[in-house]
C-alpha cells in the first residue's frame, strides 16, 4: 500500500491517545494519531515522524501520524488500519477461491473469511509495532477485543474451521511476535488456549518505507 501526500515532522508530545503535537518546519501542529496503543517506545520527543494530509479539508486535524523513525529499526508504521489493508492485498495473491472481509461469526466480526476448495478459513489480523531486543510483542496496551476474537477463533477451530491469527509486523528486522504477558496476561492465556485448539499463528513480515507498507514474507 502506498500513502499519498506525506510530509516529515518532529514529534513533540501526545496529550491523549488520539492526538499528538508535531513540529512541521518550525510550526506546531495538532495531528491525529492513527493508533490508540501506547507506542511509548516510539513516540518520544524529537522522533522523526511521517504525516499524511487528510483527504477531508474540513477536518479539525489536517494530518494523520502514520510512521515513526526508530534508530535501531528504521521506519515503523503505526497506522492501525494498515495491517488489514496489506493483508487483503496479500490474500488476493494467494490461491483462495473466496475472500470476505468483516465476516460475522458468533458475537464478533472476524477480519477475514476465506475458502479454498472445501476448506473454510477464519483469520484475525493484529498489527505489531512493539519491539524489544529484536522480538515483536503484542499487544502494547490491554485489548479486550483481541481476547474476545481469540476465544471466537478457538470455538471456530473446534467446529472445523481452519483458523489463523496473523501478526502483521509493521517494522523491518523482526520475524517473530510473542504475547505481551506483562501488559495483558489475559491475551497470552487466550492465545495459548487458541493454539491448543488448533488456531495457527502467522507472522507476516513487511517492507516498510516512509510512505509504503507491503508484506514480503511469512512464517
Amino acid at each position: 500500500m502506498i500513502y499519498e501526500n506525506t510530509i516529515h515532522g518532529t514529534f513533540c508530545s501526545r496529550p491523549n491517545r488520539f492526538l499528538a503535537e508535531v513540529d512541521i518546519n518550525g510550526t506546531s501542529e495538532t495531528v491525529h494519531v492513527k493508533n490508540t496503543g501506547r507506542c511509548r517506545e516510539l513516540l518520544i520527543p524529537g522522533a522523526e515522524v511521517i504525516l499524511q494530509k487528510a483527504a477531508n479539508p474540513d477536518r479539525k486535524t489536517k494530518y494523520d501520524l502514520i510512521a515513526v523513525y526508530k534508530k535501531s529499526l528504521g521506519w515503523v508504521n503505526i497506522d492501525s488500519q494498515a495491517p488489514n489493508k496489506v493483508v487483503l492485498e496479500w490474500l488476493k495473491k494467494q490461491d483462495y477461491t473466496r475472500i470476505q472481509t468483516e465476516y460475522r461469526y458468533g458475537d464478533s466480526r472476524i477480519d477475514f473469511y476465506m475458502e479454498k476448495e472445501e476448506e473454510k478459513y477464519l483469520m484475525e489480523v493484529k498489527g505489531c509495532t512493539l519491539e524489544i531486543e529484536g522480538i515483536g510483542y503484542f499487544p502494547d496496551a490491554p485489548t479486550l477485543r483481541g481476547v474476545k476474537h481469540l476465544k471466537e477463533l478457538t470455538k471456530a477451530a473446534k467446529e472445523g474451521y481452519h483458523c489463523l491469527v496473523a501478526f502483521v509486523i509493521q517494522m523491518e528486522g523482526v520475524g517473530e511476535v510473542r504475547p505481551n504477558a506483562k501488559t495483558h496476561p489475559e491475551f497470552r492465556d487466550a492465545l495459548e488456549e487458541a493454539e491448543k485448539a488448533g488456531v495457527e499463528k502467522l507472522f507476516l513480515c513487511c517492507n516498510v518505507g516512509e510512505d509504503k507498507l507491503s508484506i514480503h514474507d511469512f512464517r
